[in-house]
């Protein structure tokens, strides 16, 4: 009798750890070489630019919303890389979410390059222009390079931030970017 007691608890464990697992955001220590100047559990630095249907964007757009900003320039390969994973596993998915926002970054572009690129990776999801790289020095150093990700939870807090495209790091972030949007 308590053999079977035994064993239907470690399947029961068995069954609901990986829930546990991915009920939680994850306690991420972000290396050195990522070349962030922020933290995990930063507020998101103050900014304002605009997207490139010519509507302003700043932190008042996304106050109380989970924030996925990413960080990008045409001439990045490994950004051409991940977006189209970026638009199916992320903003297809939660684009008609109200408590979601997601915008790419371009870095130091003019506008009509950015709206070209936008339109050959075959995204929807808005981009905005960050001239001189304002923004992105914000988050990072100056020569850090893009495809990066910052996740910020509906209080502004930066919860989970990537570094290029790496498969299990991206999968984490759609699994953070779920939780935030269920709690």
């Amino acid at each position: 009798m308590k053999k079977r007691h035994v064993l239907g608890l470690l399947a029961g464990l068995a069954f609901t750890m990986p829930l546990l697992s991915f009920s939680q955001i994850p306690n991420k220590t972000i290396p050195a070489d990522y070349g962030y100047v922020i933290h995990i559990g930063d507020q998101m630095p103050a900014f304002s630019t605009t997207l490139i249907n010519g509507k302003n964007f700043s932190n008042a757009d996304i106050k109380g919303k989970v924030v996925m900003l990413q960080f990008t320039a045409s001439w990045c390969g490994v950004c051409r890389k991940e977006m189209p994973f970026i638009e199916r596993d992320i903003w297809q998915k939660h684009k008609a979410d109200k408590s979601f926002v997601l915008v790419g970054f371009d870095l130091d572009e003019p506008l009509e390059k950015v709206k070209k690129f936008s339109e050959e990776m075959k995204i929807t999801y808005p981009l905005a222009l960050d001239p001189g790289g304002a923004i992105f020095q914000l988050v990072a150093e100056k020569k850090a390079g893009v495809t990066r990700n910052v996740i910020l939870d509906k209080t502004g807090k930066i919860v989970y931030m990537t570094r290029l495209y790496k498969e299990d790091e991206f999968a984490e972030m759609v699994r953070v970017i779920d939780t935030l949007l269920k709690k």
